[in-house]
């Protein structure tokens, strides 16, 4: 089973998309093959939802952190041979002899690419074979992590007496045609469901090596998973990971005290906070590398954010009905029973203060009293906060504007607390609007 994660919080999160700027997809897709942005592609988009397989993979990419090498192949180099074994051999040995001079002939006779083409592949096969045995040899060590069985598969299939034969005698890219029948039968008749095996361990390597690298450039950390029953939601150090010096935030959710209400003017960070953790929760049950000094949580049924939301002109939905609707599905989730992170950002800004106020208090009371699910509600309405403050389950922080003269500055560091802030006509008065409409 996979995390919930609807499309509205995927684009809130700018979680998916290859060619998305600042996706959080392209930040970490450094691969060098077709096959390990694929696999990376599935992970991504299949967060799990067990505490033991997500530690699983953490510890392997946690592993090849330490190992901290750098996949040397390009991804031309795994093309070619992926084109090469996806080229037919005919079955019996013979007539595999009798294609490869025929191929040699013509192109002698009337340049035909196709011999060239099958010596290029077969170049870079053994290419790929001898880079996929010195990565054998750097992972042959006593470690005890859960990818040793793919180490042990790798071994295994490299240490075939016909694989090893074949990389041993290649010693440049020069093949006569029974030399190359013989190699071209033997990789993809032979040992064609060992190679089949062989590249996808070197994708999985490919995602692993690169993402671990990646993790300790940036300075991250690996989380630690519970089971959902625990709800506990501890990180400390969090920060955004496409920003470079992004400040450092600590969060703390648990069943006493399981929603957030969080103030601030526009710009001091309040979304790029909740952002943050939304990233966080969800590189968290991918066992991946997060921007963070210490996360602890328990493994969640889903993530629902309500970030960017916008009218919708097809369905003829307001700014408002669309915020509400939001609201309703993720009120349905949470009711069911299951356990959801929800973050709310500036909860019904679409409609007049006296019914932002109401629902914002009405909606915030309610969702707090689910315990088996963390959320933080933003808002501009710090009355709310002061109705609020009697109940137990509502933590309350603010992000504060620190005035320098008449020009606000934004720390961006969470502080206990409701904000008091109120710059907005400073800021209109800064910007001459007013002497403009004097003209």
């Amino acid at each position: 089973m996979s995390l919930i994660v609807d499309k509205q919080t995927q684009d809130d999160l700018n979680l998916l998309g290859k060619y998305t700027p600042g996706s959080i997809f392209s930040l970490f897709n450094k691969t060098k093959t077709d096959g390990g942005e694929q696999l990376l592609q599935t992970m991504f988009l299949n967060p799990l939802t067990s505490a033991a397989a997500i530690n699983a993979r953490r510890d392997i990419f946690h592993y090849f952190q330490e190992k901290d090498f750098t996949f040397q192949l390009e991804r031309a180099d795994f093309q070619s041979t992926e084109n090469y074994l996806a080229i037919e051999s005919p079955k019996m040995f013979i007539v595999a002899v009798f294609n490869s001079f025929l191929k040699k002939g013509q192109s002698v006779l009337i340049r035909d690419e196709r011999y060239d083409q099958l010596v290029a592949g077969l170049s870079a096969t053994i290419k790929v074979l001898k880079y996929a045995q010195e990565l054998s040899v750097l992972l042959n060590d006593n470690s005890n992590t859960p990818f040793d069985q793919d180490k042990e598969r790798l071994k295994e299939i490299l240490d075939d007496p016909l694989l090893r034969k074949l990389i041993a005698q290649h010693t440049n890219e020069e093949f006569a045609p029974y030399q190359l029948a013989v190699y071209d039968h033997l990789l993809k008749q032979t040992l064609k469901g060992s190679l089949n095996k062989l590249l996808k361990i070197m994708y999985s390597i490919d995602v692993y090596a690169n993402v671990g690298r990646l993790g300790k450039m940036m300075g991250c950390c690996y989380a630690e998973a519970m089971e959902k029953e625990e709800n506990v939601l501890n990180i400390t150090g969090l920060r955004h990971p496409a920003l470079r010096n992004g400040v450092s935030n600590d969060l703390r959710f648990d069943r006493d005290a399981n929603l957030l209400f969080l103030t601030g003017a526009n710009m001091a960070g309040k979304s790029t906070l909740m952002k943050s953790l939304g990233i966080a929760i969800y590189l968290a049950h991918m066992g991946f590398p997060i921007a963070a000094n210490q996360v602890i949580f328990s493994v969640r049924d889903g993530l629902y954010t309500s970030i960017n939301v916008s009218d919708n002109l097809q369905t003829g939905y307001s700014h408002f009905y669309a915020e509400v609707l939001r609201v309703k599905s993720a009120a349905e989730q949470v009711a069911s029973g299951k356990c959801f992170v929800v973050l709310f950002d500036e909860l019904f800004k679409g409609t007049n203060v006296k019914d932002a106020y109401d629902a914002t208090l009405a909606v915030t009371e309610a969702f707090a009293k689910y315990k088996a699910s963390a959320f933080i509600v933003s808002t501009h309405i710090i009355e709310v906060g002061e109705a609020l403050k009697g109940n137990l389950s509502v933590q309350f922080a603010y992000m504060p504007t620190v005035m320098n003269g008449n020009k606000p500055t934004y720390p961006y560091k969470l502080t206990p607390g409701i904000t008091s802030d109120r710059q907005g006509m400073i800021i209109i008065e800064n910007e001459g609007i007013l002497e403009l409409l004097k003209n």
